[in-house]
């Protein structure tokens, strides 16, 4: 069965990226912290990043976050979503116009203008088409920002909630709650390893 799970790094004070983000410094002053998990070579913290990726069927991301990684000092072959995996997801961009071009032309990107629905909806087909291709269920994931996931988790779209809790107080930056809807959640899992605590939540 396929699955929505909006998947994010994010601070001990509710932020999702340091101060002061933008081009050339897409995490924000100190928002490198937060994905440090991610680049470690521990053998539980690789395990999450080859798990998340192999379930992935496809990838939401809001147009902000796309000009960050599509930019000059964004991806490339060794950093990048399972960029040390074999295998990348497409990739479905919510945006109010496509980009004019994509550096990042080995990923299959799509461009939904339609709003983020229509992009959730456009990525769970692909994941599903994957899942029949593979004989195993794959998951549409979003990403970010956090505004796109705050987004989500209003417009009830998220069944799971993956979040990865880094030991770091930024201070201030984009925080991932900014109110909006109330919501229920179940914890299904919780597991610490040097450079964060991975929460995994289902949404009621």
């Amino acid at each position: 069965m396929t699955r929505i799970i909006a998947d994010i790094s994010i601070s001990l004070d509710g932020c999702v990226t340091g101060p002061d983000p933008g081009p050339g410094n897409g995490l924000g002053t100190g928002g490198e912290a937060l994905h440090t998990w991610a680049f470690s070579d521990d053998p539980e913290e690789r395990r999450i990043v080859r798990e998340t990726t192999a379930r992935s069927g496809a990838v939401v991301l809001g147009r902000r976050l796309f000009d960050l990684v599509d930019g000059p000092g964004g991806w490339d072959d060794t950093v990048g979503y399972g960029a040390a995996e074999v295998g990348r997801p497409p990739f479905v961009v919510v945006t109010a116009s496509p980009p004019e071009s994509v550096r990042l032309t080995g990923l299959d990107w799509t461009f939904v203008t339609t709003g983020l629905p229509d992009a959730v909806a456009a990525a769970r087909e692909r994941a599903e088409a994957a899942s029949a291709d593979l004989g195993r269920d794959l998951d549409v994931v979003l990403m970010g920002g956090g505004a796109l996931i705050g987004s989500a988790l209003d417009a009830g779209l998220v069944e799971v909630l993956s979040l990865h809790l880094a030991p770091v107080v930024l201070g201030s930056g984009t925080p991932l709650f900014t109110g909006g809807t109330p919501h229920t959640l179940v914890r299904r899992s919780a597991n610490a390893t040097p450079n964060a605590t991975h929460l995994l939540y289902e949404l009621l």
